[in-house]
């Protein structure tokens, strides 16, 4: 099973709040099913998104899941659609590479950001999501701050995610779940070695 399958059938598993089937079908009118989830860090490849967005719940799920505290719609919701920010914002480009064994230059494609709504991150993947789909105040929280430090409010002096990480165990089991995901299981996953 490819990650596409397997992101629709968590997805279709476990959500099921009004607005969800509008919320999928518009993802597949995206290109969140084939961009890269990042430029050349983690899964900088085709289809490198949804990837790490499996990824990331399959830690949620395994790690941090309760099932007498924590509810299964609230993860995926949280997990699978924490980067949907990164629909439409990757591009191809192509830079002059000299090739090693040949000495001649060649064009080799790479990833570019190319935001067009540049509303933020954690932000912004709310946004998308509210379009279709109510969220709860906590798993809206959990996919604000899913970012931690890297965070450019967190890094700027920002001291709401402390209390956003007090107030939520999910905004804490989905960075922590996000962090595992990308430093740990994506090791070597992108096209391009950094």
């Amino acid at each position: 099973m490819d990650y596409k399958q397997k992101f629709i059938e968590y997805y279709q598993a476990n959500i099921h709040r009004e607005g969800a089937d509008r919320l999928l079908e518009w993802l597949q009118t995206t290109d969140f099913f084939t961009a890269p989830a990042s430029t050349r860090y983690h899964c900088a490849c085709p289809s490198g998104l949804v990837q790490h967005s499996v990824n990331v719940y399959e830690v949620m799920m395994e790690k941090h899941f309760d099932p007498e505290t924590d509810s299964a719609e609230s993860f995926a919701l949280c997990a699978l659609l924490h980067d949907v920010c990164k629909a439409q914002f990757y591009k191809i480009s192509t830079r002059n590479v000299k090739n090693e064994k040949t000495g001649q230059w060649e064009k080799v494609p790479y990833y570019t950001i190319e935001d067009a709504f540049p509303y933020g991150h954690g932000e912004k993947s709310v946004f998308l999501i509210e379009r279709f789909v109510r969220l709860k105040p906590a798993e809206a929280t959990a996919i604000r701050w899913h970012m931690g430090g890297f965070d450019d409010a967190a890094r700027g002096g920002n001291f709401s995610i402390s209390v956003a990480y007090d107030k939520y165990p999910i905004a804490v089991k989905l960075h922590l779940a996000d962090l595992e995901a990308t430093y740990l299981r994506e090791k070597e996953t992108s096209a391009v070695n950094h």
